[in-house]
């Protein structure tokens, strides 16, 4: 592979080295459906009542508003094309209590 990536940086520098678009299956969903997930996804992505949005929940809405099934695997896959990133901080458990953990900061050692 690095011998590949040398010959591409020799032939076109280092436009060479640049992700190129890749043949492949075409999206089962049309450019519409894509931009329905989206709008599915981006406010349903941190709820305060339930915590994050789960990919099991992602591929149950595709199913019934799409009737295309999906794998996890290819669930996560076309998030990252819509640009998301399942990387995520940890959710707050609905009770905390910011008062609690402070005065748990200032029991000494």
């Amino acid at each position: 592979m690095v011998n590949e990536w040398v010959k591409r940086f020799n032939e076109e520098g280092l436009d060479g080295l640049k992700e190129k678009p890749r043949s492949g299956r075409p999206h089962v969903l049309s450019t519409e459906q894509l931009k329905k997930l989206k709008a599915y996804v981006v406010p349903h992505a941190i709820e305060t009542d339930e915590g994050r949005l789960k990919s099991t929940l992602v591929i149950t809405y595709v199913e019934q508003e799409f009737g295309v099934s999906y794998n996890l695997t290819n669930i996560y896959r076309l998030l990252h094309q819509l640009d998301f990133s399942w990387i995520t901080s940890r959710s707050r458990y609905p009770k905390q209590s910011q008062d609690a953990q402070d005065e748990f900061k200032e029991i000494p050692n």
